[in-house]
């Protein structure tokens, strides 16, 4: 790209939230090497037209932090932690680990995968690598504090996990959005760069947005209709939209109608939930509830959308199954103006969407149990907030060696004092982490990734959940420094090390994938590559590296004929048009068709019955989302930690004043889990019965390396948790609207 003898421009699709904007970096060139500047947003990207937030524009800050580590680091037979070689740093992995699995069996390793994992070329290709390596069933990931509840109902409703119909935003008529807060968060299981705009949009063209929260976010700010519900009875106020359909014979599949049974199972099971009869639990009046229905009956095209807030709550699978009960019933699931399913460009090539859905495998819960409480498995997974008594109780099959792949529990899963403690029992702890936060802290080894404008960048995860079907590759935008491992080369060295091949290639990890790919698509009779010779094909492969190669081989065998070179060909995206009905591409249930009163369903709604009529005076707690941060990930960087990004407890002025608070003064909160002292903020812009604590802060660890965050460390809401509130179908930790007191503090 263009520039002077001392910069250049290169581009970079954004790894900071979801929204994948793309970003144009000016990278400068001193004596030390090259560094990313200013950024800007990519005017001429195909997906986000030059949008950038906050956290994009901090992109250079972020990817040249002094406190990022630069060297892997060892614990030393004093235990404290120094920089060694990256050699020295695999092989003591390598002779800790395999001995360990070799005595106790795989499951004495556990994996926790973060958020920011899905973030990365590196978190898309090689953690399926190295779970199949090490066989564990102990694996914990970001999803059981989040967005579980969406796979579960998408498992049970269509037979496919990974099936979340995303709202056609740029063509829907009415927005209905429950639990998220966009204008923030730049949307989530939803990926639309420039979200705020789009929403702006619905508006010019006549289109209705209708925001459920209890707060008056920026988003409620925006729409027609803001309902500020009590936090956490979600689920009965989307049951009695539900309910209103079928009562007042609104309800209408259209051509969905035969690709879907038990809707007269769904008009029974919703029965009791009449608006009249959740007005009490929710505080809404039943009349504005019914209005709510006919609005989304109504509207010419209409999608429900739902995320953390109603994920993360005591019924968040149920809420998350009725968000897409609504689409079915309004015609809108499958639908331009809806919800629809994207299809990645590095999607495998689906059958036509013509053809009718064959019977699939369906999708099962509950495959196997965690050893201590017994929590059910959930899509391979075993929920995060279990993780500490699987590594403190002895017995067989105890969690003995650790492996953490960009993930703070400490801060961002129930109890992280109890989480602090069981990481000081095992006997092998080992951290993928650019920083010593206050998880990785505990590791005997931390890899450090190099910063990020180092990596190539392809979104293998939000691709998936995109509102237009586009795709697009930026190659690294700085080259790394001698003797530095990519990120992808780390985690192929880390599964060789587990795996018993210390020592090998690098690339032999690719090589193997890619082998084992090919040779099952050309066995398969539906692959455009049937019939044809495995090694043949992989000699075809372009791409500098292994990980490009493997993008080129999956971009070859998707759905738009594209390759690698392609991609490169055009730096700014290749656009691949609006999403398209595609309904039987995705079913995988047993029957075929939409099963929309799943048995596991059926037998959670009791549970929902008994929250009827209840009226709940307790104050309860919610989170809340900043621009400027993503989770725990930002804290550290100085343009970020500040302005509106603050650690504060929200309440509202007529609890402030029943309390005894005072603005700014310090207030004592307590819950379950524990107690904290936090700054109160009086704002009108929480409901009464409510406060309000962000999630990700508690930098006040010692041992850490995060001076920025460290000086305005915030408090940890979630060690108010002590990790015993579940949504039984998911295993999602309760983060949401749970029964909090507080007081001035002493």
């Amino acid at each position: 790209m263009p520039g002077t003898d001392a910069t250049r421009t290169a581009l970079r699709i954004c790894p900071l939230c979801e929204a994948t904007c793309g970003l144009s970096l000016t990278v400068e060139k001193d004596g030390a090497g090259e560094r990313v500047g200013a950024v800007r947003g990519d005017r001429a990207d195909v997906f986000s037209k030059g949008f950038i937030c906050p956290k994009g524009a901090s992109f250079g800050a972020l990817d040249s932090d002094p406190d990022r580590l630069r060297a892997p680091l060892v614990r030393d037979r004093n235990g404290e932690l120094r920089e060694a070689g990256w050699d020295e740093a695999f092989d003591l992995i390598a002779a800790r680990i395999r001995p360990l699995i070799e005595k106790h069996g795989p499951d004495a390793v556990g994996v926790v995968l973060g958020n920011p994992n899905v973030h990365t070329m590196a978190g898309g290709l090689y953690p399926p690598v190295l779970l199949s390596t090490l066989r564990t069933r102990n694996l914990f990931t970001a999803s059981t504090l989040d967005q579980m509840p969406k796979h579960v109902s998408s498992g049970l409703l269509f037979g496919n996990a990974v099936a979340i119909p995303v709202p056609d935003l740029d063509r829907t008529d009415h927005l209905l959005l429950l639990g998220a807060n966009p204008l923030d968060s730049n949307g989530s299981l939803c990926t639309a760069p420039d979200f705020p705009g789009r929403l702006k949009a619905l508006r010019r063209r006549g289109g209705r947005l209708t925001v459920v929260d209890p707060r008056r976010t920026r988003t409620a700010r925006l729409a027609d209709r803001h309902v500020a519900i009590r936090p956490g009875t979600d689920a009965l106020l989307l049951a009695a939209l539900v309910h209103v359909l079928f009562e007042e014979g609104l309800a209408d599949p259209g051509p969905l109608a035969g690709r879907v049974e038990g809707v007269d199972d769904v008009r029974e099971a919703v029965r009791d939930f009449s608006p009249e009869a959740v007005a009490a639990a929710c505080d809404l009046d039943a009349a504005v509830v019914r209005t709510m229905a006919r609005e989304l009956a109504a509207a010419p095209t209409a999608a429900v959308y739902g995320r953390i807030g109603s994920c993360t709550v005591e019924h968040g699978t149920l809420a998350s199954w009725l968000v897409d009960v609504l689409n079915v019933l309004t015609g809108n699931l499958d639908r331009p103006g809806g919800v629809l399913f994207p299809l990645a460009a590095h999607d495998r090539a689906p059958r036509p969407a013509t053809e009718p859905a064959p019977p699939g495998k369906g999708f099962a819960l509950g495959r196997w149990a965690s050893r201590v409480a017994g929590h059910p498995e959930v899509k391979g997974e075993l929920p995060i907030a279990a993780l500490a008594e699987e590594i403190e109780t002895p017995g067989e099959g105890r969690i003995r060696a650790l492996i953490t792949i960009a993930a703070n529990p400490v801060l961002s899963a129930p109890d992280g004092e109890r989480l602090d403690r069981a990481f000081g029992a095992l006997d092998l702890m080992v951290s993928v982490d650019p920083y010593l936060n206050e998880t990785s802290r505990h590791a005997d080894v931390v890899l450090p990734p190099p910063p990020p404008s180092r990596s190539g960048h392809y979104d293998f995860s939000f691709n998936g959940l995109a509102v237009r079907n586009q795709a697009r590759y930026t190659p690294p935008a700085v080259p790394l420094d001698e003797g530095v491992p990519d990120e992808c080369e780390i985690h192929a060295r880390l599964i060789l090390a587990v795996g018993g091949m210390h020592g090998a290639a690098p690339a032999t990890v690719d090589d193997m994938v890619i082998s084992a790919s090919l040779t099952r698509a050309v066995a398969d009779p539906r692959s455009p590559v049937h019939g044809q010779d495995a090694e043949e094909l992989a000699g075809r492969l372009s791409g500098r590296s292994g990980p490009e190669r493997r993008l080129d081989m999956m971009l070859r065998l998707g759905p738009y004929d594209l390759t690698l070179d392609d991609l490169l060909a055009h730096p700014h995206g290749v656009d691949l048009g609006p999403l398209r009905p595609r309904l039987a591409q995705v079913l995988r249930t047993r029957s075929g068709r939409v099963e929309l009163l799943p048995g596991p369903i059926a037998e959670d709604l009791p549970r929902l019955r008994q929250a009827l009529g209840v009226r709940d005076e307790r104050l309860v707690l919610v989170g809340r989302r900043h621009l400027r941060s993503n989770n725990s990930w930002m804290h550290n960087v100085p343009a970020l930690n500040g302005g509106s990004n603050r650690c504060t407890l929200q309440v509202n002025p007529d609890d402030a004043a029943r309390l005894g608070l005072a603005d700014g003064a310090l207030a004592r909160i307590k819950s379950a889990g524990g107690e904290l002292e936090v700054p109160v903020e009086i704002t009108g812009d929480v409901r009464t019965g409510v406060v309000s604590l962000p999630h990700g802060w508690g930098h006040d660890r010692p041992g850490t390396r995060m001076r920025v965050a460290a000086a305005r460390p915030g408090v940890n809401v979630n060690q108010l948790l002590d990790g015993s509130l579940l949504d039984p179908l998911s295993g999602t930790a309760v983060l949401n609207g749970f029964p909090v007191e507080v007081a001035p503090a002493r």
